[in-house]
């Protein structure tokens, strides 16, 4: 027996006799009584985006857990090359299912076993079999459930169905589109193609994030019925030659105001007004709508662009602080989180278990797309709907089944950047 293995088995050992207080206590794993005498020494460090990686999390980890989480927020290119690089410099890497396209080869993650997580039967389809139903049509681009699976333990490839060890423990995703400024635009807004209206020029945005724009501007492309591509997410140099030439054109026509890489750039521009259509985040409509200022995530009928993240452990960690991070992780999906995100439009890996910690009307509205029966607000207070108001773009089962593309890294990646950062300098 390995020293891992000894360890899990006294873990078991214990939960026996801590199981009945610890749920009471809202932990679902019973973490602070396992390791009473050293579990306040553990530091477990994670790194992601802005997105996810919260003081409150953190917070709620020391209160509910016992040890410390330490966060560090990175924007999307610096967290890709933190895990591809750097592989002792964090126990966690919170990042995208794309991302884990890039990152896995290097080895600096290990497999995750499934038997070791509570919840795992209760993870949405989307991350296990790709299908949110049966009936579901899996979309384009990298989705998560092509890269969330590995062979084994020591797994060095991707497959397809469900084997027991996965790379990524998925925790948050949303349904992407355009937000808009509809009391300044004052008509309905349903295509993707919109845009590149030039009733919009100098008033439109985009994002400078390269793997993520690159398909918002595949859905455009498509809307306006330029091209159809085979594969959005896996361009040739031809068809990112043709996409990006459309939106260069564009932009040598004036059509945007700015291109912006963080949330809080996104915010200003959408409420400042100087921008009334553009790539938008989930939270960043909440943000401006936080303001007393209209904004709304429009459905569109292409359908969304989607991503999903997930919770890799470092290959380089072991003992009894590889067992604290598959404590936190069973914590993460345990429901606290998941309502905590929810309640800024994210969707919680196992969603049930964040109804939990959501009122009815919380749920009512963000998940089930019904009506508010009273006033919704951010998990910080801020109003952001009344009663009688609709989600944006319907229930879960209406936004995450018109996902027409997921983010995704091509085959042709350098190329693709490269062409981009054309793009944005020219």
């Amino acid at each position: 027996m390995n020293n891992t293995t000894k360890k899990l088995s006294r873990r078991s050992l214990l939960k026996g006799a801590a199981a009945t207080s610890a749920f009471a206590a809202g932990a679902t794993l019973g973490a602070p009584m396992i390791w009473a005498q050293n579990i306040k020494d553990i530091t477990i460090r994670q790194f992601g985006t802005g997105v996810s990686n919260l003081n409150e999390v953190a917070d709620k980890v020391k209160e509910d857990l016992g040890f410390t989480l330490e966060m560090t927020a990175l924007d999307t290119d610096s967290v890709t090359q933190r895990a591809a690089t750097q592989p002792n410099s964090f126990d966690i890497a919170d990042i995208e299912y794309f991302i884990c396209k890039k990152v896995w080869a290097a080895g600096n993650l290990q497999a995750m076993d499934t038997s070791k997580l509570a919840n795992y039967d209760k993870i949405v389809g989307t991350f296990r079999s790709g299908k949110l139903t049966p009936e579901s049509v899996i979309a384009q681009g990298t989705a998560p459930h092509t890269v969330g699976f590995t062979t084994g333990q020591n797994g060095t490839e991707f497959v397809q169905e469900e084997s027991g060890w996965m790379t990524l423990i998925p925790t948050i995703y949303n349904a992407d589109t355009l937000g808009i400024r509809p009391d300044l635009i004052n008509r309905p807004i349903d295509s993707w193609a919109e845009l590149l209206n030039p009733e919009f020029k100098g008033k439109a945005s985009i994002l400078d994030i390269s793997s993520i724009g690159i398909m918002d501007m595949a859905m455009v492309v498509e809307a306006m019925g330029e091209y159809t591509y085979p594969d959005k997410g896996n361009m040739t140099k031809e068809e990112i030659d043709l996409t990006i030439g459309i939106f260069t054109e564009a932009k040598n026509n004036g059509q945007f105001r700015a291109f912006w890489k963080s949330f809080d750039e996104s915010v200003n521009l959408m409420a400042s007004g100087e921008v009334v259509i553009q790539s938008m985040w989930s939270p960043a409509i909440t943000a401006v709508k936080s303001q007393g200022i209209p904004c709304v995530y429009q459905p569109l009928k292409e359908g969304y662009r989607s991503w999903g993240g997930g919770l890799g452990i470092s290959a380089a960690l072991s003992g009894l602080e590889l067992e604290a991070a598959y404590e936190y992780i069973n914590w993460y999906l345990s429901g606290w989180v998941g309502g905590f995100l929810m309640k800024q439009g994210y969707y919680s890996a196992v969603p049930e278990t964040s109804k939990a910690f959501m009122s009815e009307n919380e749920w009512g509205y963000w998940f089930e797309g019904k009506e508010a029966t009273d006033v919704i607000t951010s998990p910080f207070g801020d109003a952001l709907a009344g009663a009688g108001d609709l989600r944006d773009g319907g229930s879960f089962d209406e936004r995450m089944g018109a996902v027409a593309c997921w983010n995704s890294v091509m085959d042709e990646n350098q190329y693709m950047v490269r062409k981009w950062n054309e793009f944005v300098s020219a």
